[in-house]
């Protein structure tokens, strides 16, 4: 098992999660940020540390699409290791639905 990061991520990038990572699993693209589902340990640490419940275990219903996108832009991505600053207006996207058809972005982030 493995967990995953979501759409709920998609614009909102708080990043508590990369702070609390044991493993260092997390790569960040433009706007969201995922897990290397190879290097996710599954202890479960980063789960509780996202303000935008982003992150769901990988036996979750909604999870199976989710992971072949974390797989694939895991590989494509810069590591990052330590916390940043999410973007100023997370908190306006965080409850946002339908946020990957408006907002998702394949460009690679700063590791």
């Amino acid at each position: 098992m493995t967990y995953v990061v979501t759409e709920s991520c998609i614009k909102c990038k708080y990043q508590d999660c990369v702070e609390v990572c044991p493993v260092d699993c997390f790569y960040v693209g433009a706007n969201m940020l995922v897990i290397h589902p190879d290097e996710c340990i599954d202890c479960g640490v980063c789960e509780p540390e996202c303000p935008a419940e982003a992150i769901v275990p990988d036996t979750d219903g909604e999870a199976e699409k989710w992971l072949e996108l974390n797989r694939d832009y895991s590989t494509k991505w810069p590591n990052i290791t330590r916390k940043g600053d999410a973007p100023a207006d997370a908190d306006a996207f965080k409850d946002e639905a339908g946020k990957f058809d408006k907002y998702f972005s394949p460009d690679p982030g700063k590791g």
